[in-house]
Order: structure tokens, then C-alpha cells, then sequence
């Protein structure tokens, strides 16, 4: 990353994070140079960046100002109201129906699950491998069965150390992606026909796992701020016999809601009470905005309930797919799982990542990527801002890389999916993240891919064509 766009960056996320609001002057381009120590030429271009991003704005002989909204500020949606009862799934085919059709390179991937791949040090990590590779022993292949690779699993310790959850490495189990994890959990605490609490709206991978394990979901009422209501879900526990709760608490998918501190201790305590596990996906935590990260459940987790499940795929390493689970009280029964599903993780990938993990470049790679993701959000806020019809409602998370919005009620976002595919453009309607296809007139966007000229055209297209639907 050069140096303006590095300057740029962390400005925009000033920006994204409220520090900068609009109507404050940034720094002149001299105080600029004197706090960063770079060149007038540096600081300009910086500047000139965010001003094509529509970020900022030069006024003459005053310097330049963050930029008003391009049009009025959206309030956010409300609380979901799905319906009540549990249901039998029948969402796989739906889901992959849609999946199939963006699978296309040349089409922009606003309905893409995954951030842009040069994102991440993809070249550094294969170096690692490699090392790792001709290091790997014969032993090594039979010492790393689950539930790991120890090293990695110390690695993965030390890191929730970090953020004040004592786990112990032999309570960790390596697997193939946060997927294999999250349905590892569900087979060793659920049987066929057993009902789950997900939220609503819930990522459509977890219905696709319940569906294929025969399990039925009862939606719980969310908000796209806040996340799961506790007090529905305290009313469903006593009414539905819960075998567990699969919640994303921090920048769920597809709202982006995290939980605040005290609602997360108060829901430990709700389950606990109950006697009802939470498998928790939280594969977005290390993409926070601001400077500390959400609470960690397993810092509360006195009982060993929570199994949280998380992986490297979207932070650091997508192709690599390499997931865990810190699984508590649960560990023996999933690492046995583990071993009759798919017997073991690549042993290469594991060391390579431990490897990686050891020489302290990781967080310096996290801010670089949170920092970009901040900006890219601004970005695409605005242009959402700028281009959608009155009635759009945003939710602006606090982290991850999705933007959840409600449009007019007139909307019909599986025909908008199709007309907008057939622009070379994708999405995610909002059908695929309910049990009950729920959500009609919403749509998740991913600004997780870079901020082109063709993303904020394919973000003009998409709008218009929610104008032209309901005009």
C-alpha cells in the first residue's frame, strides 16, 4: 500500500468511526505533513483520494472538509417480527440456486460473502507453506489429527488471552473452515427433529447445516443494531424445547448488528439458566472499526456452554480454509466427530498458519484491513445515500463488511436479483437469510471489495432500479 493511500485510509475510518464529522476541516496539508512525517505531494494525493471517493471536499482558501451526506441521513430498520412456531427447513436448493448464479468473475460482487482477495497477504502466507511443506515430517501427519496441530492451537489460545478468555489449547479443535465447526457443534448436542433457536434474519449456511441434519429453527426477533431480543428469546425458551441457540453476536450476517457488553452477559446467564448451549459464529470479531474489539463470550463462558467457532478465512487466509471451535465442556464429543467426518485438517496449512501467527505480523495486517474496510464502508454508505429511493432504510455496523438495507415496501428483491445479475451485477436478497423466505424488501450489499468506478456505478445501477420497481 503506498503511502497517500495509507494516509487516505485511516482518515476515511475517522470518518466511518464519527471521529470526523461532516463540516470538520482535516489538517492542512502543512500540519499534515509535520503529524505524519510526509511530503506536501503525499498528503495532496491522500486528499485528492478522498475527494474522489466523495469523502471530503476542497473549499477554496479554507482547505478541505469532510463532506455533508450526498443525501439525507437513513434511518436504520427495525426490529425483525418473524413468525412464530418452528419450522421444517427447505432452503438449500433456493440458496444455492442464487449461489450459482454469481460465481461469474466479470460480475461486480455486491452478493459476494467474502472480501476482496487482495486484501490479504496471500503471497507471504505461501511463502509460510512452503517452509512449512518441506519442514512437515512423516509423525506429523498422525500428531496433528484432531484435535490439531498444538502449536496452532496455542497460537489460537494466546489470542483469546488477548481479549480476556482463558481457553485452554486441549479445549480447541481445528477444522475445515468456521462450516465444519458450526456443524460439528450442532451433531454433538442436537438428534434429528430437535429444534434450534437463529436469529432473524440468520446466515443462510447455518439453515443450509440445520436443514441437512434434519433439525427444525424458531426464529428469534432481532435488531439490526442491537441483535437477538432477549426478552423474545427468553419467552421462546419457555415455550419450545430449545436444544441449542446459533447466533452470530458480533457484525452478524447478514444485519451487521453486534450485542452490546451487557445484553451478551445477560444472554450467558439466560442460557445458562435454561441449561441451553450457544454455538457462537463469530468469524467476523477481528474486523471491528473502532480500537477495541466486542466482548468475547468465552470470557464469560463459567460453565463451558459456549462453543465458539470461528476461523481465518475472512480476516486472513480465505483459500486456506482453516476454522476451530473453543468447544468447552463439548470438546470430546466434537474432536470425535471431527474424526468420523473428514479425519483431519491439512497438516501443511495448520503449521503454515501457526508459523505465520508466531512472527507477530498479524496484527499489523488486522489494522491495515480494518482500516480499509472502514473507508470502503464510507464509501459505499454514501453512494447508497446518494442514489437509493426515499422509503431505503441502512443499517451501518460497527464491523465485518456488510451493509443490510431495507427498501420501499413495494420492493421485490428476488426480482431485483435478477435484473441486476443480468447488468453484471450481484446481490443478496434478503430470502435467502430466513427460514420462511422472510424479508422480501431487503438486500445485503458487500463493501468488502475494493471502491472502483465500477462498484459505485454498479451501487447507481442497483438503485435506480429499486426506483424503477415501485414508481
Amino acid at each position: 500500500m503506498t503511502l497517500y493511500h495509507d494516509l487516505a485510509d485511516r482518515t476515511a475510518q475517522l470518518i466511518a468511526t464519527g471521529v470526523l464529522r461532516a463540516g470538520d476541516r482535516l489538517p492542512s496539508v502543512r500540519q499534515a505533513c509535520r503529524t505524519h512525517n510526509l511530503s506536501p505531494i503525499t498528503v495532496t494525493q491522500a486528499y485528492s483520494l478522498l475527494e474522489s471517493r466523495g469523502l471530503v471536499e476542497a473549499r477554496p482558501r479554507a482547505g478541505f472538509f469532510v463532506r455533508a451526506r450526498l443525501g439525507n441521513r437513513l434511518p436504520e430498520p427495525g426490529m425483525s417480527r418473524p413468525a412464530g412456531g418452528s419450522t421444517q427447513l427447505q432452503v438449500s436448493d433456493f440458496i444455492f440456486q442464487i449461489l450459482d448464479s454469481v460465481r461469474d468473475p466479470a460480475v461486480i460482487p455486491l452478493g459476494s460473502g467474502f472480501p476482496g482477495p487482495l486484501l490479504f497477504p496471500l503471497e507471504k502466507l505461501n511463502r509460510f507453506l512452503a517452509a512449512a511443506a518441506r519442514r512437515i515430517k512423516p509423525q506429523d501427519t498422525l500428531t496433528d489429527l484432531p484435535p490439531g496441530y498444538p502449536e496452532l492451537r496455542r497460537q489460537i489460545a494466546l489470542r483469546y488471552l488477548g481479549v480476556g478468555a482463558t481457553v485452554s489449547p486441549d479445549d480447541i479443535i481445528i477444522t475445515n473452515g468456521a462450516m465444519e465447526a458450526l456443524n460439528l457443534c450442532l451433531q454433538a448436542v442436537t438428534r434429528p427433529g430437535d429444534v434450534i433457536a437463529v436469529e432473524s434474519p440468520a446466515f443462510y449456511a447455518g439453515l443450509q447445516a440445520a436443514e441437512r441434519l434434519g433439525l427444525k429453527v424458531v426464529e428469534v426477533p432481532s435488531h439490526p443494531r442491537d441483535g437477538v431480543n432477549l426478552g423474545a428469546l427468553e419467552q421462546l425458551l419457555e415455550r419450545h424445547p430449545v436444544r441449542a441457540c446459533v447466533f452470530m453476536l458480533n457484525y452478524s450476517n447478514p444485519s451487521g448488528s453486534c450485542m452490546p457488553d451487557a445484553h451478551r452477559r445477560t444472554l450467558i446467564a439466560l442460557l445458562d439458566r435454561h441449561d441451553v448451549p450457544l454455538i457462537e459464529d463469530d468469524v467476523y470479531a477481528e474486523l471491528h472499526h473502532g480500537e477495541q474489539p466486542p466482548l468475547c463470550s468465552k470470557a464469560l463462558d463459567r460453565d463451558g456452554r459456549v462453543m465458539h467457532v470461528s476461523s481465518f478465512s475472512k480476516c486472513l487466509a480465505p483459500g486456506f480454509r482453516v476454522g476451530w471451535v473453543a468447544a468447552g465442556r463439548y470438546a470430546d464429543a466434537i474432536r470425535r466427530q471431527k474424526l468420523s467426518f473428514s479425519l483431519a485438517t491439512p497438516v501443511a496449512l495448520q503449521h503454515a498458519l501457526a508459523d505465520y501467527l508466531k512472527q507477530g505480523g498479524y496484527d499489523r495486517h488486522l489494522r491495515t484491513l480494518r482500516a480499509t474496510l472502514g473507508a470502503q464502508q464510507a464509501a459505499m454508505v454514501a453512494d447508497v445515500e446518494a442514489h437509493f429511493p426515499a422509503g431505503t432504510r441502512l443499517a451501518e455496523p460497527q464491523g465485518g463488511y456488510f451493509l443490510w438495507l431495507e427498501l420501499p415496501e413495494r420492493c421485490d428483491t428476488l426480482a431485483l436479483h435478477g435484473q441486476a445479475l443480468a447488468r453484471g451485477i450481484s446481490i443478496a436478497p434478503g430470502p435467502m437469510f430466513s427460514a420462511q423466505r422472510d424479508f422480501r424488501n431487503f438486500v445485503r450489499l458487500n463493501f468488502g471489495h475494493p471502491d472502483t468506478q465500477a462498484r459505485r456505478e454498479a451501487v447507481q445501477s442497483l438503485g435506480k432500479l429499486v426506483t424503477d420497481q415501485i414508481t
